[in-house]
């Protein structure tokens, strides 16, 4: 019997009521539906909500307090949302977020979209109009319920004040069963107002477990063993399945390189001798390289998103694929022909190397092959240039942060720098939005990540136009004392579709400078934190050891070249030959002399 329903059970002063028949007397217990949903999220051991109070969820909030659960006001329900996902990124518990009815509500979907293209459990909870009034259009109500459905794993509308604890236990559980995701509950305002007696419905869905593996294992091995250039893909699902440990240790194995994905990115240190870094759009030239001349590529944990595969019909064209997901809709769906290994990627990575023959000579050509391309890949990126550059500021970050920092970022191209350029070693962790690109995300997911950790370094890398989106958040910042440091890469513009509208638009600038901008230094003052703003190379360390030093928010308002794009760039429309090199020095190496590396 669940802990919420015991309490129903218990007699306290104020919660009973005595009914009479001609043969006895029984008694019900009275406790209001608010006070049920407060106790079912802390015996769950949530201890932390992320929201906004409005009409409609006034009930719960009104329980908030008596129930011992901390809570972060929020300034815009699309950033509750995503301090949950940060938080819950940092923790790989579900995190909570809670937001009004209406536009509550819909404010909330960007950030459920984020959670769910990164697969990340939050549980979010929207106040509704009373179950009498929906569909009369009444004063803030909207249909929250289908609105989240394509952004959610799976949503619920509570009916009844008894279906609380039930629901919520199959929301925890969606969350973090299988492949990861958020759940939304509608809660509409007379069920927890209502007072419960009776036996509260538990009924819940049965557990979901791993599927374990599943798919041609002996398949698998058949081509991993008969590999001579095996490489091994690491996408986003690794990070929640916390098994960079197994993958090593089957890279080190097989003497395979590793590459990543961008959301892969930190799944294991990027200082290990195998790591490559990550492919794709932005990724390196020489993980590129080695993926194109790979004859098996095993996948972990990735869904081949169109940023890391370009064209389909040019991606590792001469190598036979082997798929490991937890999620089987996954396998086989955007690159076709692959051996597919469904369940936990822990799991299935471990039997691997239980069943595989460890690597002798006859790989050594290809380790000193992708050696000798890792060691050219390395550039001096310190660049002591004005006006500043992006790579100067990732360069003296990587170096300056401690080993067990967390850096999240927002969407554009500081977030491709950093996944270009910083080093993920050590307890690093790398937190981004992938697959929705959400700018404004980059903040109040360090947020999140700070409450979840308030002992490790949280730094968000932000550029200009992602920080104006939910800066008012560093308000928020200051006033719950949760010391994030705020890296603003400031080149006035957006600079992402800036750089498109370069390569691809005939050079055609409209609609992304901006004429003007706040001072953002002056904006963390004015909001009780520090700042400063940096202009030249040699202030970049000391603002990153004062903004790392400083007890209270922090921001660095880094101004930094217009004109720097971030490149190499391969667009997903073009293959090899499309590719941008820019200031990296491939662009001036022949395909001969690639041809000779390691021999």
């Amino acid at each position: 019997m669940p802990a919420v329903i015991a309490k129903l059970l218990l007699l306290s002063p104020g919660q009973t009521r005595r009914t009479a028949s001609s043969t006895d007397r029984q008694t019900a217990i009275l406790m209001r539906g608010a006070k049920i949903l407060v106790e079912t999220l802390k015996e769950h051991g949530s201890t932390l909500v992320f929201g906004i109070p409005g009409g409609a969820n006034l009930p719960i909030y009104d329980e908030l307090q008596e129930g011992g659960l901390r809570h972060i006001l929020a300034r815009h329900e699309g950033s509750a949302v995503h301090m949950a996902d940060g938080f819950a990124r940092v923790t790989g518990r579900p995190g909570l977020c809670l937001g009004t009815s209406g536009p509550g509500a819909t404010n909330m979907i960007t950030g459920l979209g984020t959670a769910y293209l990164d697969s990340s459990p939050v549980i979010c909870m929207t106040g509704q109009v009373s179950t009498k009034m929906m569909g009369n259009d009444a004063f803030q109500e909207s249909d929250s319920f289908d609105m989240m459905i394509p952004v959610t794993k799976r949503n619920f509308k509570i009916r009844d004040t008894g279906d609380i604890p039930g629901v919520f236990a199959k929301a925890y559980r969606t969350a973090t069963s299988g492949r990861f995701g958020p759940v939304a509950i509608d809660i509409p305002s007379d069920t927890v107002t209502n007072e419960f007696t009776g036996e509260a419905s538990i009924t819940a869905d049965a557990r979901v477990e791993s599927q374990g593996i599943t798919g041609s294992m002996r398949n698998a091995l058949a081509m991993i063993n008969g590999a001579s250039r095996p490489v091994l893909l690491v996408g986003g699902g690794a990070k929640w399945a916390r098994c960079g440990d197994d993958i090593i240790r089957l890279a080190e194995m097989l003497g395979a390189p590793i590459v990543t994905t961008v959301m892969g990115k930190g799944a294991v240190p990027e200082d290990h001798p195998l790591a490559m870094g990550t492919v794709g759009m932005h990724g390196r030239r020489s993980s590129a390289l080695i993926m194109e001349e790979a004859d098996v590529v095993l996948a972990i944990a990735t869904r081949f998103s169109d940023r890391t595969t370009g064209r389909t019909s040019d991606f590792v064209p001469k190598a036979g694929i082997i798929h490991v997901d937890i999620d089987s809709s996954e396998v086989g769906k955007n690159i076709k022909n692959v051996v597919g290994l469904t369940g936990d990627c822990g799991e299935i990575v471990r039997a691997l190397a239980s069943m595989t023959t460890r690597s002798t000579g006859a790989r050594a050509p290809w380790t000193r092959r992708v050696m000798a391309m890792k060691n050219y890949c390395q550039c001096d990126f310190n660049i002591m240039e004005l006006p500043l550059k992006p790579q100067k500021i990732i360069h003296d970050l990587s170096r300056l942060l401690p080993e067990d920092a967390i850096l999240t970022t927002d969407v554009g191209q500081h977030q491709m720098f950093a996944t270009h350029f910083f080093e993920v070693r050590g307890r690093r962790r790398f937190i981004t939005s992938g697959g929705l690109g959400t700018m404004g995300f980059g903040l109040p997911a360090a947020m999140g990540a700070k409450i979840a950790e308030p002992g490790t370094r949280v730094v968000c890398l932000t550029g200009d136009g992602g920080f104006q989106m939910t800066f008012a958040e560093f308000a928020t910042a200051v006033e719950n004392d949760i010391p994030v440091f705020v890296i603003v890469v400031n080149n006035g513009t957006l600079g992402m579709v800036r750089q498109f509208q370069k390569q691809f638009y005939n050079n055609h600038i409209f609609a992304v400078d901006y004429s003007r901008s706040p001072d953002f230094a002056k904006f963390a003052e004015s909001m009780g934190g520090k700042g400063v703003t940096v202009e030249r190379p040699g202030e970049v360390e000391e603002a990153i050891r004062r903004g790392l030093a400083s007890d209270v928010p922090f921001v660095a308002d880094m101004r930094v070249d217009i004109n720097e794009d971030c490149l190499p760039m391969t667009p997903p429309w073009s293959g090899r030959d499309g590719t941008v090199y820019g200031r990296c020095k491939w662009r001036s190496i022949t395909n001969g002399e690639i041809d000779n590396f390691g021999m």
